[in-house]
């Protein structure tokens, strides 16, 4: 097991959830936190449930650190409409969160190493930047060289996920259109998730 696997699957532990809806996540299992202690059930405040929100919606999109989730959190304010609707299109908008909605690759830890790796063009043109942003009518397309590797196989051979209506994927050319940016509801989270309670926490 891969230390990368192994931190995921912290990460579910920690947050008592099966965040990407593995089959082989231990929280199956196991729905408490790991340690000797891990079996207490304690009331959480106000301020847990929110940091708990947070940790869940952040850990979910893979790598992204602190800095720039607060970020995204300080643009979706400054948008007209629901911050916590625009919270989450501008997560989706990620390039990474693209590649794995299309199925191209098993995880979104994959998708990040994917996207770094060159493998990926948007609209004709290579890009490497996880956190680019893609736009609507935008096509994301795997390289020619690179559609044969295990890794996008994988992807799209996986039964664990659905893709979602505002994206077009064509799995036999390796491409996909981001057709528009989506609600809360659109979105495929396999567990539930509550941008209104991220926005309490950084807004307190």
């Amino acid at each position: 097991m891969t230390k990368r696997i192994e931190s995921k699957y912290k990460i579910n532990r920690r947050l008592g959830a099966n965040l990407w809806g593995r089959p082989k996540s231990p929280v199956n299992k196991r729905d408490y936190p790991p340690g000797q202690h891990g079996q207490r059930r304690r009331k959480v405040s106000d301020f847990g449930t929110q940091l708990q929100a947070k940790q869940k919606l952040k850990g979910y999109y893979g790598s992204i650190g602190e800095r720039q989730f607060r970020r995204y959190y300080q643009e979706a304010v400054r948008r007209r409409g629901d911050t916590g609707q625009n919270l989450i299109e501008l997560l989706e908008r990620r390039l990474d969160a693209v590649v794995y909605r299309a199925k191209f690759v098993p995880t979104v830890f994959a998708a990040r190493q994917f996207v770094n790796h060159g493998h990926i063009t948007v609209n004709g043109k290579r890009v490497n930047i996880p956190s680019y942003r893609v736009k609507d009518g935008d096509e994301i397309q795997i390289k020619a060289k690179s559609r044969e590797l295990d890794l996008v196989l994988q992807g799209v051979e996986s039964p664990e996920r659905d893709t979602p209506e505002y994206l077009e994927v064509n799995h036999q050319d390796m491409k996909t259109r981001f057709v528009r940016g989506p609600k809360l509801e659109d979105v495929p989270y396999p567990v539930k998730m509550e941008p209104n309670l991220v926005i309490e926490y950084y807004s307190r």
